[in-house]
């Protein structure tokens, strides 16, 4: 995997939209963030633009990212806001300049979609906070965001649940948003999981419906060969009348269960305050004991 070049002081940083819409006054407090790291931000054309819920027609959010993959001197691209709609885009972009010059991807969620995308052109991404919120966040989701972008060390360690799998494994992280990345399944969007440690988070869902998706990620191979899991932030779940019966983290338990690979849940990162940055891509070590789940990149 080609990891692009960490970021040092007066290096630009653009700000698009690639889902749903965003206004200049919506950026303020990453704008701040961004100076105070003592670097140049950019805003990118999709900012303040509205098509319905969409920060412009998709040909023009698309021409926005376009332009900041391809331009030498932009050093990160920020996803403002996600929502729904990356996914739309994806098909109109042109990553050749991308690939000669990568750059860093920031975001989660709905931006997922843009990171397993990017998975498959072998490029390094970060699962980071987006622009909008960013002042909702703790210091150290802010923290793990800068001491990524600038090649700082990053370590994981994370509390025990009823409900991992001990053991250890080394492997490439990948992953994000377990809604996006089942809704890719099939696509030249999906990623490969075979040998690596998936990283899965949700919100706003039904149980019988993040059933649905761990069954459809079962079915089309993406657990089988796992070297682990880690389960982020499953927030906000929402259940019918007539109970599904189990939790979130009962439903992934009970899908991955017969499988001999390390399971961690209660990793910081997903739709939670302590939404902390993972480089997707990166080589890392999982080490699941009986008191607590730890997490590091390798060198």
């Amino acid at each position: 995997m080609k990891t692009p070049s960490f970021l040092k002081p007066k290096d630009k940083i653009a700000i698009v939209a690639t889902a749903r819409k965003a206004t200049l006054k919506d950026l303020q407090e990453a704008l701040q963030h961004i100076k105070n790291w003592d670097l140049e931000p950019i805003i990118g054309t999709s900012i303040g633009l509205e098509d319905h819920q969409f920060a412009g027609t998709d040909a023009e959010r698309a021409k926005d990212l376009q332009q900041q993959l391809d331009d030498p001197e932009i050093k990160a691209i920020w996803c403002a806001k996600g929502g729904y709609g990356t996914v739309r885009i994806l098909d109109l972009l042109d990553f050749t300049k991308f690939k000669e010059n990568p750059k860093w991807i920031i975001g989660y969620s709905d931006v997922t979609a843009l990171h397993s995308h990017i998975h498959n052109l072998n490029i390094v991404t970060l699962h980071a906070q987006m622009c909008i919120g960013v002042e909702t966040k703790t210091e150290v989701s802010r923290e793990t965001l800068r001491k990524a972008l600038f090649g700082e060390t990053i370590q994981y360690k994370f509390p025990f649940s009823n409900y991992n799998k001990t053991g250890a494994a080394k492997g490439e992280i990948v992953g994000g948003n377990l809604s996006v990345l089942f809704s890719l399944c099939g696509s030249n969007s999906a990623i490969n999981t075979d040998g690596k440690i998936l990283f899965i988070e949700d919100l706003d869902e039904y149980l019988y419906h993040i059933d649905r998706m761990m069954q459809n990620l079962k079915r089309n191979g993406m657990l089988e060969n796992l070297a682990g899991l880690v389960i982020g932030g499953m927030s906000d779940m929402n259940d019918n009348t007539i109970p599904f019966g189990k939790t979130a983290e009962e439903i992934i338990y009970e899908t991955v269960e017969a499988y001999n690979y390390p399971v961690a849940f209660n990793f910081p990162a997903g739709h939670i305050e302590n939404n902390q940055a993972i480089i997707l891509g990166k080589k890392v070590n999982l080490e699941v004991t009986e008191s607590t789940s730890t997490l590091a990149y390798l060198k």
